[in-house]
């Protein structure tokens, strides 16, 4: 999330000092890259490991902060949700035995939380999107409560209101409004930073945009949101959409959204994505620079830039452009990708990674200038098929060539990666062990995401709902810890599942969500072909915006009917004179206990689940039953056991 020292730009006086500011940055840039100021030799690369906490259910566990506080460790730092960790990884020489050296770096950090999580009662998770995440959780009481998060947050919400809406279809389909931006802290990922001399920048730029779209396909693992089967790396459309700050217009403007691609092929230098994503983008955050950066100039110090990188962290290029400065007190150049999901495992992580860079140093070396071989717009539209399909993606790659994404891999990319990690000078053994496991991925078609969805779909026939999102999670941990690459795991199956406790279920995780309703107006006899058709004893009532008006019960409808039949000139009668005008309802974030508590103390065998008004689930005896059922399935295989 880059620096914490930022503030809200909340007016005009901040909002044209901070611009001048950012304007000075990038004259300073400038100067910095007409002067040869860079430091261009050793080339190291770098990473950060973005991670969940869990608890003993493997439902989300906001103590970051309780954690940090416990580590007190500078890699440790927070990230927006509270059930959220990154680690930063110290930069290595890209060469000899980085990535061996990078994975032993991840696994040391990963083992002190463990040893922790041991101790404090939770686990840390290495996923793209966590399976039992719930919209409950991503409220903005568990925001990071840090002056930076609740500055992005207030900025974004200014700019586009407090209703975000979020679709997105896969498999399955979902369609949400929530009232927070938290919706972006559903993603976690494992960025891998290259770096890059100011000469070679823009032709590298460009491969990193050609080789996005394998580089991602080959590493999806996220095919999963609240319950429901969308893209392979659902990441992609998700923090799209949650950071979009767009407002839709009546005229055909083009507006880019501030998570982007891009927009067209790098020219001239670093400093062109720079002005693209001043003029496109009003700064949201601002920081009060660390001197004056012309005098550090004429001192011969390297100014840190803190404008022009504060308003470069709120603008989400996949590939983002980065300013640093060397242990040596020389600024470098950096591109960071920001592709790639977080896990399945750490040995999946180092090898995503050493595919990309290697490919990054071996596509240059072979393709030179890709923007003469390739139209960006395939580029672009080859990564979006990509977040989409996954593997199973055709690309259109150099000169129009279509292919499918495993033939593009086994054919050309592997050697080029090969070809670019050797010219590194990356010893044989890692560059045959990382590349090994791509190929043997490729080959067998084994990706996080289609390990999550065979699981899921597997599950779907030995549990029930509200557990297989924990039983994935909890397989996700135990193969995670045994070192394996994803292409060795075994599929979740029902023994991975933890000690289940239902009184830990909230509604929004067990309840019904594919609701038969009516309106006020409607007639008795089509509650009474629902309730017979769908086998159901309880329609809601609801008005043309969804919000609930009431419920009919069967005893209700069956009087009606009955009272209808004595009499032959019975009035008619609308829903609105038989429903339950002010039925007892339930918050989705409740518990099951209190929702057993509220029908027993009111005597009612269903609960319709409402959050602003509106109707948005029920539960019923029979989804008590399911519950009981699971509970006995658990008892039963612990008396076997």
């Amino acid at each position: 999330m880059g620096t914490l020292n930022v503030k809200l730009v909340s007016s005009r006086d901040d909002l044209n000092r901070n611009t001048r500011n950012i304007l000075q940055d990038l004259k300073a840039l400038e100067t910095m890259l007409e002067e040869s100021w860079f430091n261009e030799d050793p080339i190291h690369i770098g990473a950060e490991q973005e991670l969940c906490l869990v608890d003993s259910h493997c439902k989300p566990k906001p103590i970051s902060l309780e954690v940090l506080d416990r580590i007190q460790s500078p890699g440790f730092t927070t990230e927006l949700a509270k059930f959220n960790i990154e680690i930063n990884l110290d930069p290595l020489k890209f060469t000899g035995t980085c990535f061996s050296d990078l994975a032993q770096n991840i696994a040391q950090n990963m083992e002190e939380l463990y040893a922790l999580g041991s101790e404090m009662g939770f686990d840390p998770v290495m996923t793209g999107i966590l399976p039992t995440l719930r919209k409950t959780d991503m409220e903005d009481h568990n925001c990071t409560p840090l002056p930076r998060y609740h500055a992005l947050m207030e900025a974004l919400s200014k700019m586009r209101g407090r209703e975000y809406e979020l679709s997105i279809r896969g498999i399955d389909e979902l369609n949400i409004k929530h009232d927070s931006a938290m919706l972006e802290a559903c993603n976690t990922s494992f960025q891998v930073h290259l770096q890059v001399t100011p000469k070679d920048f823009v032709p590298k730029y460009n491969i990193a945009l050609a080789i996005a779209a394998p580089t991602l396909a080959i590493a999806t693992n996220s095919p999963f949101l609240f319950g429901k089967r969308l893209w392979s790396e659902t990441r992609i459309a998700l923090f799209q959409q949650s950071i979009d700050t767009r407002v839709v217009s009546e005229h055909l403007r083009d507006r880019s959204p501030r998570v982007t691609f891009g927009n067209h092929w790098m020219q001239d230098s670093i400093i062109e994505l720079y002005r693209e994503d001043i003029v496109r983008f009003r700064p949201m955050l601002m920081t009060e620079p660390d001197g004056d950066v012309a005098k550090m100039m004429e001192e011969g110090k390297t100014p840190d830039l803190s404008s022009l990188m504060t308003h470069n962290s709120t603008v989400y290029r996949w590939n983002r452009p980065c300013y640093g400065i060397s242990p040596n007190g020389k600024p470098h150049l950096r591109i960071e990708n920001r592709l790639l999901p977080s896990g399945p495992s750490i040995v999946d992580e180092v090898a995503n990674s050493a595919f990309w860079l290697g490919l990054m140093e071996g596509a240059h070396q072979e393709y030179g200038d890709i923007t003469q071989k390739m139209e960006f717009d395939d580029a672009q539209s080859n990564f979006v098929s990509s977040a989409f399909s996954g593997h199973d993606t055709d690309l259109i790659w150099l000169n129009g060539q279509k292919i499918s994404t495993s033939e593009l891999i086994a054919k050309e990319l592997l050697p080029l990666a090969r070809q670019g990690l050797e010219k590194r000078q990356v010893s044989s053994e890692d560059i045959d062990y990382y590349m090994g496991i791509i190929e043997a991925r490729n080959q067998l078609r084994r990706t996080g995401s289609y390990w999550i969805l065979q699981s899921f779909s597997k599950l779907s026939k030995e549990v029930l709902d509200d557990e297989r999102s924990s039983t994935l999670t909890s397989a996700m941990i135990k193969n995670q810890k045994s070192g394996k690459p994803i292409h060795e795991w075994e599929l979740a199956a029902r023994q991975d599942s933890r000690e289940w406790s239902a009184t830990s279920l909230l509604i929004e995780e067990f309840m019904t969500r594919d609701i038969f309703s009516v309106e006020e107006n409607d007639i008795p006899e089509l509650v009474a072909n629902i309730m017979d058709w769908q086998r159901v004893r309880f329609v809601p009532v609801e008005d043309k915006k969804g919000n609930l008006c009431g419920l009919v019960t069967a005893r209700r409808l069956i009087r009606y009917l009955v009272d209808r039949a004595g009499h032959d000139k019975c009035e008619e009668k609308a829903v609105k004179d038989l429903m339950i005008s002010n039925p007892i309802t339930i918050a989705p974030d409740k518990t099951v206990m209190e929702a057993m508590r509220l029908m027993k103390q009111h005597n009612s065998p269903c609960l319709p689940v409402v959050k602003n008004s509106a109707l948005v689930g029920i539960i019923s005896e029979g989804n008590f039953l399911n519950v009981t059922a699971s509970l006995l399935n658990v008892l039963e295989e612990q008396n076997e056991g």
